[in-house]
Parts: C-alpha cells; structure tokens; sequence
C-alpha cells in the first residue's frame, strides 16, 4: 500500500510539474538559412508574468520569423491582457505571422469584438485565407494561412459536420498555390495529405496538442474526443513536402510536455 501510495504521489508530482512547469524546445533541421520558431495552441496558460518566461526562451532562438498556428486563447477567455502582453513582446522579438484556430473563431460572443480589436491594434500578420511574400537574405517565402470551417460546436468541447479539406477546397480558399518557396500555416494536420498535394512545401498545423496524452509516443486523444488522432506532433513527408505539427504550449497533458519548435529551413 505504501508503495502504491508513493507511485501515485511521484505520478501526480510529474503530471503538474509536466503541465505548470516544463518548456520544452524541439529543434528540427530540414535545411540551412532560415530559422522558423513555430508557436501554437497557447489557450489559457501562462509561462511567467505576461509570458515572459516563453518569449525569453523564443528570443534566445533568434528567429527570422515565428508562425504561430492558432488558439492563442481559449473561447472561455474572460480577459485578453496576457494574450495582448504575449503577442505585443513576441513581434518584437521577429515578424509574427499567425492564423484563427478553432477557439478564436468560436470565442464567446461577448469577447469577438474585443478580439478583433486587440488583433488591429498589434503588428502580427493575420492571414485569414490570404498571403504574403517576406524575402530572408535573398529567398522569398509565400506564407498563406487557410481559415477552415470548424462546424458546429458543442457545449461538451467537440465539434460535428467538420468540413473535409482537400485539394478543390484549398483552391477555392487559398487559389491556386503559386510557384516557389510556399509556406501553409493550417491549423488541423489531419488534412496533410491535401495541403501537399495543394502544393505547400512546409505546412505548419497545431490543433491536436500532441495527443494530450503520449504513451510510448502514441497519440492518444483529439480534442475532437476521438482517439489515436494521426499527425499529432512531429515532422511528417508527403512526397517531399513536409508537414510541421507542434503539440502547442496549452491545456491539460501527460507526458506530452509544451514546447516550442524550431526549424531550420
């Protein structure tokens, strides 16, 4: 029974210090020229006042760019200063371009506006089914970001009637993907396969946290209550374009720690 007591106790010591304490970085190189930090799925946490603790950590990268990939906050979100105080630090830091994840676009109806306006008065680049070119010593990136349909939500936290993203629909939200080095930012991974064949050369998604709970490195969960989701964290090739997916920085997790990806491309 002690024994029992003890393993329970370390267990429980883990998970919160994996939850409240741990930021892990996770460094991917796919080339040399460019250093990506790829942020995503922060909801409601905080590491340090106003973040500070992650911003340090992403300063110390030294990034050409951060691309973060959705859910900066939570849909329950009562106050946005921490979010404003996060995002205000990190575009000092590089150029930040981001998209909607599913929170953003089902906040409560009481926090759109605020949203709306706390985005237009910083100096992210928020793509909502558009793009942009930025040219880093001598290479030009198209970044788009895809803005997708999350349904229906439910007041027990899933989501129904998701749309089925492939290559047609792409077209039709994003046009045709243009010659060149092309950046995706799309929040769900699970649709890989379409944003290659689209034509993305680095997809970089979020959504999935990782599985929530890893098990020999297994996802386990979706936040769509489903279990085993694919594409939960990790660096995926689809005939040679890649597909990016952090586990984010947010939300209940076990052994599944918040992390900060960089990638060299």
């Amino acid at each position: 029974m002690i024994y029992f007591l003890l393993a329970v106790t370390i267990f429980l010591l883990y998970a919160l210090f994996e939850n409240f304490f741990m930021l892990n970085i996770r460094r991917e190189k796919l080339g040399s020229g460019i250093r990506i930090v790829h942020l995503s799925d922060l909801h409601k946490r905080t590491f340090g006042k106003e973040n500070s603790r992650l911003c340090r950590k992403v300063r110390a990268e030294k990034p050409d760019i951060i691309i973060f990939s959705g859910d900066l906050v939570s849909r329950s979100v009562k106050g946005l200063s921490n979010a404003e105080a996060t995002l205000r630090e990190l575009c000092k830091i590089a150029p930040v371009y981001m998209i909607y994840g599913n929170h953003e676009q089902s906040i409560y109806i009481e926090m759109r506006d605020k949203l709306e306006e706390m985005f237009a008065r910083n100096d992210q680049i928020m793509l909502k089914n558009s793009s942009t070119t930025v040219n880093i010593r001598g290479r030009e990136l198209k970044i788009f970001g895809l803005l997708e349909n999350y349904g229906v939500y439910k007041k027990d936290g899933g989501y129904r009637d998701l749309d089925i993203i492939d290559v047609g629909e792409l077209n039709k939200l994003l046009g045709k993907c243009p010659e060149g080095e092309v950046l995706l930012i799309a929040h769900n991974p699970f649709f890989g396969e379409a944003y290659a064949e689209w034509g993305a050369k680095y997809t970089f998604s979020g959504h999935v946290h990782g599985g929530i709970v890893r098990l020999f490195g297994v996802a386990m969960l979706s936040p769509e209550r489903s279990f085993f989701p694919k594409n939960a964290k990790g660096v995926y090739d689809f005939g040679g374009k890649k597909l990016l997916v952090s586990a984010g920085l947010g939300k209940l997790r076990l052994f599944c720690p918040p992390e900060i990806v960089v990638y060299e491309i």
